[in-house]
């Protein structure tokens, strides 16, 4: 095992049981950066911290060098920070629409990309790779065009998506067309004074129902958080994010499927990729006990 392998080991670990690098370090006497050092590969614990680690983990030494943890992880695994790189997909987008005259999916890339600047998504419980917030909204589009999608207006709302909520821009002054302008005021979420969380998740997923447009923007960002949510969310948080999937994401699939028969065919890829990963980590979680 070399030292990267290692560290990502020392990582796990010290998050399956709660710690914090500076919890860890405050126990073996150390700083928090040396920590950090070690976890990123940059350096590797001297015989004694490594048997303390071990021993604070309740871990055989061997087995902290070896990978055989008894925790159920494989330390051969490379955990990504993001499943496609942005600018590849930024190149990719802009390319189709260029080629496809679709002037406000171009528009609304070049947009994005402007307010989302300096933003990014939240980091991995496993790795440390800063992956930049427009990854999430590019991954959505080129999702939706590989499905068939070539709605100009459909298209730039799923770049859209997020600029309201994450950026302060009002939705009357986004400068795209009042289509695009409704579809991402329907999935922009806010709680309006006087009412609960609950109340006003309730009627969210009540409007966008009514719009199948909005159903597609919001069941591939659904798709998408789920099929990266495994390497950011804590364990309640999953359990969470599947009961809310479950309950308000695939009523809106079966708008698609029953509603809108332009959107049935992927209306079903989407719930069976979504479906799979939920089960899946369902399964993993029972295992967990």
């Amino acid at each position: 095992m070399n030292i990267s392998e290692i560290g990502r080991n020392i990582a796990f670990l010290r998050k399956n049981i709660g710690f914090t690098q500076e919890e860890l370090a405050e126990k073996l006497g150390v700083t928090a950066q040396a920590v950090s050092k070690w976890e990123n590969g940059h350096n590797l614990p001297d015989i004694e911290n490594l048997m303390s680690i071990a021993e604070l983990l309740n871990l055989p030494y061997s087995a902290l060098l070896s990978g055989n943890t008894g925790k159920g992880i494989s330390k051969t695994y490379d955990i990504r920070g993001r499943l496609f790189h942005e600018d590849n997909m930024f190149t990719r987008m802009r390319t189709f629409a260029l080629s496809e005259k679709l002037t406000g999916t171009y528009k609304a890339l070049h947009y994005m990309r402007k307010q989302h600047i300096g933003q990014f998504r939240k980091q991995g419980k496993y790795t440390t790779e800063q992956v930049q917030y427009i990854n999430h909204p590019l991954m959505m589009a080129c999702q939706a065009h590989a499905l068939g999608i070539r709605d100009d207006n459909l298209l730039a709302a799923i770049l859209l998506h997020d600029v309201v909520e994450d950026t302060g821009v009002d939705v009357q002054d986004l400068p795209f067309a009042q289509e695009v302008q409704e579809l991402v005021g329907l999935v922009s979420f806010f709680i309006p004074e006087g009412m609960t969380k609950e109340q006003a998740k309730e009627l969210y997923y009540e409007k966008i129902k009514e719009n199948g447009k909005a159903c597609v923007v919001k069941t591939i960002d659904r798709c998408n958080n789920i099929s990266t949510m495994a390497g950011s969310f804590s364990k309640e948080q999953i359990a969470r994010y599947i009961a809310e999937t479950e309950e308000y994401i695939f009523p809106l699939l079966d708008v698609l499927k029953n509603e809108y028969s332009e959107y049935s065919d992927m209306a079903f890829l989407l719930k069976y990729h979504m479906r799979s990963i939920l089960e899946t980590i369902k399964c993993l979680s029972i295992d967990d006990r």
